[in-house]
């Protein structure tokens, strides 16, 4: 399904809402076990309580995203969901018990509390053992076809198979086409004795996916595809595919035509509004609440080598207009003595013993906060590059500079879901990410884009 262009699997969004409700009902089972009387039954009723249960499941399912529990792993059994639950909700406590300070009206009692972590750990468990055992069985996989045998086949094959995040699919196999190189297995081969129409209905097919290069010419079966789609067949074109199960637009097999005609790209007044507002009150928010550790870093940067505390580095911003990021320094002050521009690396000896520590947790980068508050950057949306890479990568890598379209972001998609980029391949990786968030962005998708920030910051990935 998707929400605000954002591509969403329907069980996530169902597992969601389910362990959203289950965390309400632990709520009011816990107060209904605590003051349990054998002469009554005691049921909550105010407006206040069930405030208070909707922020308590609000807590819950929130850490639970931002520490990746909703990153589906079918494989991964109960044990391994017990481990990675039990981080998620004593982050839930610490959140809800925040909650209680600011907001003491909805403080329901420690003893009631500790049931309710119980209960809703229990509850959500076996929720998620219920999707896993639907998964053993087959009932959530949906049955594909692959039109074509070639590379890009078998590279949306490998995406298919490999995928156990999100869906889980049946790969019924690849019809191929004549003149096209075969990448996949011959054993998975359908050769086509029939209308694809009627193909797909014999092998309960539901949906195609037209992962064919080149549509040239008379082998493309164009009103066949048609035929398949009037019979309640789903057709789909690769780079979609592609686009739905990883979030990225491949470059590679990329076509500027299905940029052009399809969806996507919204610069309207009413998304740059939004996208404003949401920024300042992120931003001012966050400004606010790190303010501590923003001094305490100033501090240890002087102490340590009594450099200067902040570093500004030109960057390239939206429409190609430079401007002047703001960072904590985290390297020493000679780093680039050479004066060319060198990519970061892993234990990378300019860095200070501060430095790998508040670029470990991304604090280096709070100080950007004010070139929001400027506007020449958005919260979220590509990390800006300098000009010296971004001059280079423009000439090897198709459709750099359309990440330069929207302003650059303090985090992004890139950057919570791959690691620090610190090469041209890297790069690419990344922009496929980048294209899909311009392509796709919206205030849903940078509130998922925060959300999956926390985990980063809080368990250190991809930082160099």
């Amino acid at each position: 399904m998707r929400i605000a262009n954002h591509h969403v699997s329907r069980i996530t969004a169902f597992l969601l809402l389910v362990e959203f409700a289950v965390a309400v009902a632990a709520v009011y089972l816990g107060a209904v076990i605590r003051f349990f009387d054998k002469h009554s039954l005691y049921l909550p009723q105010s407006d206040k309580f069930l405030l208070s249960a909707l922020a308590f499941a609000a807590s819950i399912i929130f850490s639970m995203s931002a520490l990746g529990m909703y990153q589906i792993n079918y494989r991964e059994g109960l044990r391994n969901t017990f481990l990675r639950l039990m981080p998620s909700f004593a982050l839930g406590f610490g959140i809800i018990t925040l909650v209680f300070y600011l907001l003491p009206e909805l403080y329901f009692g420690r003893g009631i509390l500790g049931l309710v972590m119980i209960f809703a750990a229990i509850m959500i468990l076996a929720a998620r053992g219920l999707i896993f055992k639907f998964s053993e069985v087959g009932l959530l996989k949906s049955r594909i076809l692959f039109l074509g045998s070639g590379a890009l086949a078998k590279e949306c094959r490998e995406l298919a198979m490999n995928n156990i995040a999100y869906h889980q699919y049946d790969v019924v196999g690849f019809v191929p086409l004549a003149g096209e190189e075969c990448k996949v297995p011959e054993s998975a081969l359908i050769p086509q004795t029939e209308n694809l129409a009627l193909l797909a209905q014999r092998l309960n097919v539901g949906e195609i996916v037209v992962s064919v290069q080149n549509r040239r010419g008379g082998q493309f079966p164009l009103q066949e595809l048609l035929d398949c789609k009037l019979v309640g067949v789903k057709v789909i074109d690769a780079a979609a595919f592609i686009e739905r199960e990883a979030c990225q637009i491949r470059v590679e097999s990329l076509q500027p035509g299905w940029l052009v005609f399809g969806d996507g790209f919204n610069q309207s007044f009413l998304r740059k509004f939004g996208k404003q507002s949401f920024d300042l009150i992120v931003s001012a928010l966050i400004f606010a609440i790190t303010l501590p550790i923003m001094l305490a870093t100033a501090l240890l940067i002087f102490i340590e080598d009594q450099g200067p505390i902040f570093y500004k580095q030109e960057r390239v911003g939206k429409n190609g207009r430079t401007y002047m990021v703001l960072k904590f320094r985290s390297m020493g002050s000679d780093a680039e003595k050479s004066g060319k521009p060198q990519w970061a690396t892993n234990n990378d000896p300019r860095v200070t013993r501060i430095g790998k520590i508040i670029r470990k947790l991304r604090i280096d980068e709070l100080p950007q906060i004010i070139n929001v508050l400027k506007g020449e950057m958005s919260f979220v949306g590509p990390r800006p590059e300098r000009p010296f890479f971004v001059d280079q990568l423009c000439k090897e890598v198709p459709f750099y500079n359309m990440r330069h379209s929207i302003k650059p972001g303090i985090t992004g998609m890139a950057q919570v879901r791959y690691a620090y980029g610190a090469s041209v391949e890297d790069s690419v990786q990344k922009l496929q990410y980048d294209l899909y968030y311009v392509k796709n962005n919206s205030l849903f998708l940078d509130a998922l884009i925060l959300i999956e920030t926390v985990q980063v910051v809080l368990l250190g990935k991809g930082a160099r």
